[in-house]
């Protein structure tokens, strides 16, 4: 009898899965809760890590991911990712992805922060999640994949002790200017797999790098199901977000290539945080910028990337141009002039660590249960994920759990976990409990702006306490409230809830500082640089 696996999610990760499984036999079902290319993947900018060039290493790769994990990385899992990301690179050029390539023939090497070597590919200058996206969805496309778009998780079918499918509301929509609201329908997709594809939880934050689809659906439906999910506090806030206009991303990309941060008095400041200043882990140059930003009375700081490529401006714009075309978009949009003058930036939610514990291959601890890219804690990022490895992560283990499906169908049990989900200590699992704090009759009615503001302010990039302990009160509240989900906005905001009251009580498990976990009440010093790294 064919394996029939469901996909959840048409990302990277998603995409990756089910073209690997159709090739092993199975049969794919695809569903996305919005249109197949509209996913997390699409606004990558930055790039892809991956050892290309022959005076680069994997040890290297490895060592720089380890750092940037601030020691909390599973080793086995980067390993995995450094060894076999090449390949899976490689499979993507196969498929059309053209990455960007110097006037010799040999792809353009890109630096971002906490990388000992300039080992970052590009396509597009900073179009590579959408260069990727597209060559994949074109190849699913071409494939035996069955494919069900405006396809909302609503919760995973498990039956005896094992997932046997998806419970899916298909076809809801919001009223617009141009369209009339139009209720979804229920229907369950029975399946011998299902594979969690579903992208991070960025609608927690008030300002975020992601697509309003982001809002930790996959994770709340496993936590729901009794399945293992892990490191709910550790989120990374990427550091430069334009400060004008709805949220954009300036890409780490930029700063690689020599733009400073300064103050309102034109002072670098980001080496008062870390000695590789600007190229510093991103949970320490976030933090830099959040402190500065205080320090300004809330004022934002700027990019400065005028000294880039000589004194030329006209020159200057013409580089930019080409190689951020869609940043150099986003400013001109804004009105702003990033060759003649510094841009305003601020840090902004960007990635989710933690996630839906899984081995090697994807599984999660609930039998048949797959996990990756986003939504999923393979241990690969620790506390902290290094830049351009989430494009990666997403292919490697994409194409681990595609290759494993059938064979694990077959076989007369699930394998022994034996990877993140049973070796790596899981906290904040008591986040039923509700804690002593506000008066019911003083907290705000339930909304998502209410919601994304409350986790922004308690819980966000610095934290303490006093504003976990707020927040949890809060959520208790909430959650306490009867409110029964009926459109696909309502099913979003009760999982927003769930994630939100089990990220805090990770937060507040947590009492040390780690990574981009960052407690105010328990500071650390800034992460050695990567020549003190090395000396340790």
């Amino acid at each position: 009898m064919t394996t029939h696996a469901v996909v959840v999610g048409s990302g990277i990760a998603g995409l990756t899965v089910a073209l690997h499984a159709v090739e092993h036999g199975c049969r794919v079902t695809l569903v996305t809760k919005d249109v197949l290319d509209h996913a997390n993947t699409r606004f990558a900018q930055g790039g892809i890590a991956g050892v290309m060039f022959a005076d680069d290493r994997v040890e290297d790769h490895i060592h720089d991911t380890l750092v940037a994990g601030a020691g909390l990385s599973d080793r086995e899992a980067v390993r995995v990712l450094a060894d076999e990301g090449p390949a899976r690179i490689r499979e993507l050029i196969d498929i059309g992805v053209a990455f960007d390539r110097g006037e010799d023939g040999g792809f353009v090497k890109g630096l971002e922060a906490a990388h000992s070597y300039p080992r970052i590919l590009h396509s597009g200058g900073d179009a590579t999640g959408t260069a990727i996206e597209r060559a994949l969805v074109v190849r699913l496309r071409a494939s035996r994949v069955d494919v069900i778009e405006h396809a909302f998780l609503v919760d995973l079918v498990v039956e005896g002790g094992r997932v046997r499918g998806v419970d899916l509301l298909v076809g809801d929509r919001e009223a617009t200017a141009d369209s009339v609201a139009v209720a979804g329908r229920r229907g369950i997709v029975a399946a011998d797999a299902v594979v969690l594809a579903t992208g991070g939880a960025g609608e927690l934050y008030a300002h975020s790098t992601n697509p309003a689809v982001a809002t930790g659906d996959g994770i709340a439906a496993a936590l729901r199901a009794g399945a293992d999910v892990r490191d709910l506090e550790f989120f990374q806030f990427h550091p430069t977000v334009l400060a004008v206009g709805a949220s954009f991303l300036v890409s780490e990309a930029v700063r690689g290539e020599g733009a400073t941060l300064i103050d309102e008095t034109g002072r670098r400041f980001a080496f008062d945080a870390h000695p590789d200043g600007e190229l510093a882990p991103r949970d320490v140059v976030a933090r830099a910028i959040a402190h500065q930003m205080e320090l300004q009375d809330g004022r934002p700081v700027h990019l400065d990337a005028t000294h880039l490529h000589g004194d030329d401006a006209e020159q200057r714009a013409a580089f930019l141009a080409r190689r951020f075309p869609t940043i150099d978009r986003a400013v001109h949009e804004r009105g702003l002039d990033w060759a003649r003058e510094p841009i305003p930036v601020t840090p902004a939610a960007h990635y989710l660590m933690g996630g839906v514990s899984t081995d090697l291959f994807g599984r999660a601890s609930l039998p048949g249960l797959y996990a990756v890219g986003e939504v999923a804690c393979t241990g690969v990022h620790g506390a902290n994920r290094l830049a351009s490895n989430s494009l990666l992560e997403g292919a490697v283990f994409g194409a681990r759990a595609g290759d494993v499906i059938a064979s694990d169908a077959e076989s007369a049990g699930w394998p022994v976990v034996t990877g993140a989900v049973a070796e790596r200590t899981s906290v904040g699992e008591s986040a039923g409990a509700v804690p002593a704090g506000d008066d019911p009759a003083d907290v705000p009615p339930f909304s998502r702006a209410a919601l994304q503001e409350l986790l922004w302010n308690d819980a966000g990039l610095v934290r303490d306490d006093p504003g976990l302990g707020h927040a949890a009160s809060v959520l208790s509240v909430w959650r306490t409230q009867t409110r029964t989900p009926h459109t696909e906005l309502d099913y979003e905001n009760e999982n927003l809830l769930v994630v939100a009251e089990h990220l805090v009580a990770a937060a507040r498990a947590r009492r040390g500082s780690v990574g981009a976990h960052y407690r105010r009440d328990d500071p650390v010093t800034s992460a050695p640089s990567r020549q003190e790294a090395v000396a340790c």
